[in-house]
C-alpha cells in the first residue's frame, strides 16, 4: 500500500471508477474508526482541506466552545472499497485533524504520532518500522445480527479445514485487503478456537497505524458478510488464549537497519540493545496504552502465552520481548504485550519514545532470560531482575501517571482525556457485581 497520489489523480481515479461517495477517516482517543461521509461532488473541498466537523461531538476530542475541527486529507491513503462496487463505490481518504488556525489538533493521535516522530528523526534515524501481528476472534451472529458467544470452528494453531470453518471468511479477507494493496504475509488459525491471524508487511509506522485501522474494518465488514462477528477484544473467553497484536519494531538510519550488527552479541547493534533498555523501562507504565480495558488484563495472566514479566529473550516466547532469529534488514525487536484493543497510533508512539528513550541515556538492558519465566517462583524473578506488569488497568493507569517520558509522548491533551475516561471505565466494572461473585457467594453467605 505504498502507492503515492496527487490531488488531479485522485480526482481522475474517482471519476474513472464510478465512486460515489468519500469516506473522510479519522481515528478517537480509544482507536475507533470515525468518519465523515461525503458525495463526490465535494471531494475538491476536501481535498483543498475545507471540509469542518464538529469536534465536541467526538469522544476525548474538545469542549462544545472550542467544536470546529478541519480535516486534512493524507492524499496518499487514497483507496477505493472493493465490496462496494454494486451501487456506485466508496473510496476513504485518512485525515489529520486541524484547529482552524491552521496548526495541528493535540488530541489528534495520528498527528501526535507524527510528532514524536519527527523526535525520532532529530536523533538522526530516517524510519520508524512496524509489523504488526493483530489476531481477533470470529463468533456466529444470531437471527437478529447480534454477536454470540458461540464459535464458528473447533480449529486449532494452524488448522485447516474442515475444522477451521473461518477459513472461507479469512481467504475472503486476504483477497479484499490485497485487493486494498496490502502485502500479506501470513494467515493462519490461532491457538483457541475461532482465533485467528493475519500479519502483513511491515511498514513505516504512520502507515503501518493506518493499515491497522483498515484491517479492522476489513475483517469487521467481511465477517458480517459470512454471519460472522469478528471482535478484537483481548480475552473473549475465559480459558482459552486471548488475542495479542505483537508489533515487530525496529529503526532505520538512510535504509540500513540500525538495530543490526554483524560483529556485536546476538548480531544486535548498541542501538538495538538501548532500544530493548528503554522498552524494558518504561513497560509497566505504557501497559495502559498498550492494553487499554478492563479486559486487556484478564489476557496479561501466565498460562495463556501472553507476557506478563517483563524481560527479553532471542530464544524465548514467554518474555515481554522477543528477538526473532532473522537478522540483516529483518533484525527487529519484538513487543508481544501489546492487544489488538490498542489506539495503534497512540501504543506506536509510547513504544516509539520508550525505545528512543533507552537510546538518548545510553540505558543498558539486563541480561536475556532464556529459561521459562512462567516456571520461576517470584523470589526467582526477583533474583533476576524481572518485575511484573501491571495485573489491572487501575494499576496500569496509576504507574501511566507516573512517568514523565510516556506521559510527553501522549502530550497533555490525549493524556488527560485517556486518564479522565479510564478511571470512569474502571470504576464502572470495579462497582458493577459480577455473575461470578453470585455464583461463589449467594448461596455460601
Amino acid at each position: 500500500m505504498t502507492k503515492s497520489y496527487s490531488r488531479d489523480e485522485i480526482m481522475k481515479v474517482a471519476k474513472e471508477e464510478n465512486v460515489r461517495y468519500i469516506r473522510l477517516q479519522f481515528t478517537d482517543l480509544f482507536g475507533t474508526i470515525k468518519n465523515v461521509e461525503i458525495p463526490i461532488s465535494q471531494l475538491p473541498k476536501a481535498l483543498d482541506n475545507k471540509m469542518m466537523f464538529d469536534g465536541s461531538s467526538i469522544e476525548g476530542f474538545v469542549r462544545i466552545e472550542e467544536s470546529d475541527m478541519y480535516l486534512y486529507p493524507d492524499l496518499d491513503t487514497f483507496v477505493i472499497f472493493p465490496w462496494t462496487a454494486e451501487k456506485g463505490k466508496v473510496a476513504r481518504l485518512i485525515c489529520d485533524i486541524y484547529h482552524p488556525d491552521g496548526t495541528p489538533f493535540e488530541g489528534d493521535p495520528r498527528s501526535n504520532l507524527k510528532r514524536i516522530l519527527n523526535e525520532m528523526r532529530e536523533l538522526g534515524f530516517t524510519d520508524f518500522n512496524v509489523g504488526p501481528e493483530p489476531e481477533f476472534f470470529l463468533f456466529k451472529l444470531d437471527e437478529n445480527g447480534q454477536p454470540t458467544l458461540e464459535l464458528n470452528d473447533q480449529g486449532g494453531y494452524f488448522d485447516l479445514a474442515p475444522t477451521d470453518l473461518g477459513e472461507n471468511c479469512r481467504r475472503d479477507i486476504v483477497i479484499e485487503l490485497e485487493e486494498m494493496g496490502f502485502e500479506i504475509e501470513a494467515s493462519h488459525h490461532e491457538v483457541a478456537p475461532g482465533q485467528h491471524e493475519i500479519d502483513f508487511k511491515y511498514q513505516n509506522a504512520l502507515k503501518a497505524c493506518d493499515d491497522i485501522q483498515t484491517f479492522k474494518l476489513v475483517v469487521k465488514t467481511i465477517a458480517r458478510k459470512h454471519g460472522l462477528h469478528a471482535t478484537f477484544m483481548p480475552k473473549p473467553l475465559f480459558g482459552v488464549n486471548g488475542s495479542g497484536m505483537h508489533s515487530n519494531l525496529s529503526l532505520f538510519k538512510e535504509g540500513e537497519n540500525a538495530f543490526y550488527e554483524k560483529s556485536g552479541s546476538l548480531e544486535l547493534s548498541g542501538t538495538a540493545r538501548q532500544f530493548i533498555a528503554g522498552i524494558l523501562k518504561h513497560a509497566p507504565n505504557f501497559t495502559a496504552i498498550t492494553n487499554p480495558t478492563v479486559n486487556s488484563y484478564k489476557r496479561l495472566v501466565p498460562g495463556y502465552e501472553a507476557p506478563c514479566y517483563v524481560a527479553w529473550s532471542a530464544r524465548n516466547r514467554s518474555p515481554l520481548i522477543r528477538i526473532p532469529a532473522s537478522r540483516g534488514m529483518s533484525t527487529r525487536v519484538e513487543v508481544r504485550s501489546v492487544d489488538p484493543a490498542a489506539n495503534p497510533y497512540l501504543a506506536m508512539a509510547v513504544l516509539l519514545a520508550a525505545g528512543l528513550d533507552g537510546i538518548k541515556n545510553s540505558l543498558t538492558p539486563p541480561e536475556p532470560v532464556d529459561r521459562n519465566i512462567y516456571v520461576m517462583s517470584k523470589e526467582e524473578r526477583i533474583e533476576n531482575g524481572i518485575a511484573d506488569l501491571p495485573s489491572t488497568l487501575a494499576h496500569a493507569l496509576e504507574n501511566l501517571k507516573s512517568d514523565e517520558v510516556i506521559t510527553s509522548a501522549l502530550g497533555m491533551h490525549l493524556f488527560e482525556h485517556f486518564i479522565e475516561a479510564k478511571e470512569i471505565e474502571w470504576d464502572m466494572f470495579r462497582t458493577q457485581v459480577h455473575p461470578w461473585e453470585r455464583e461463589q457467594y449467594i448461596l455460601q453467605y
